[in-house]
């Protein structure tokens, strides 16, 4: 499954912010080893740093656009906690009767099946 990983970026301070994407990419590389394909919009930080570098100004409603079209082709959510943007995202997979994961164990492991 594409399984988009939503849960808090923003905090108080930078160490904050760090800690919420390695909760994210910690996540979604448990889900790649479960045999999943994660997506992980905490790694657009990366553009947003770049975008200011460059001082271009991508706004939050912007980012959110972006995220919503990925999440409309993923399979499931798997919901990390409440911000803003993650609750967004939670009641957007809702509406489209998206699979909602909050929980590692409660996702399928098929990294032993065969692919063919």
């Amino acid at each position: 499954m594409r399984i988009y990983v939503a849960g808090p970026y923003t905090g108080a301070d930078q160490p904050a912010i760090d800690e919420n994407v390695r909760v994210a990419i910690d996540t979604g590389l448990a889900l790649l080893k479960r045999g999943h394909a994660p997506f992980i919009p905490h790694l657009t930080g990366f553009v947003d740093l770049r975008a200011q570098q460059i001082g271009m100004n991508v706004t939050w409603g912007e980012y959110v656009r972006w995220d919503l079209e990925w999440l409309r082709v993923c399979d499931a959510l798997f919901y990390l906690g409440s911000s803003p943007g993650a609750d967004l995202e939670l009641e957007e997979a809702q509406q489209l009767g998206k699979t909602i994961y909050r929980n590692l164990e409660d996702v399928p492991d098929v990294s032993k099946q065969d692919s063919t």
